[in-house]
């Protein structure tokens, strides 16, 4: 039983830095894409600098909340996910 909880702990803390992994690259390329061609586009037309550092921002924020979803996923995965897994499994072993 021991091996089992164990085996448990590690795939949870294992999924919770894949999750975390994967999840902190897609916002973070995507910002600074956002930001580079933001740039570009107020060294072109000084003039739109509001416009586009506005639009800027909200991109970005809708960006960071995949990060956000991902952090959320890999906290469940700590701190959740094991204890109804060992619950689950004491369950199972008690109706054997």
């Amino acid at each position: 039983m021991e091996l089992a909880i164990g085996i448990i702990l590690g795939c949870c803390a294992l999924g919770a830095g894949i999750c975390m992994g994967i999840g902190a690259i897609g916002p973070g390329i995507g910002e600074g894409n956002a930001v580079s061609k933001a740039c570009e586009a107020i060294g072109r037309q000084p003039e739109s600098k509001s416009a586009v550092t506005s639009t800027m921002i909200m991109g970005c924020a809708i960006s960071e909340t995949t990060g956000i979803y991902s952090l959320v996923v890999a906290i469940l995965l700590i701190f959740v996910a094991p204890g109804l897994m060992v619950n689950i499994l004491k369950e199972a072993i008690n109706l054997l």
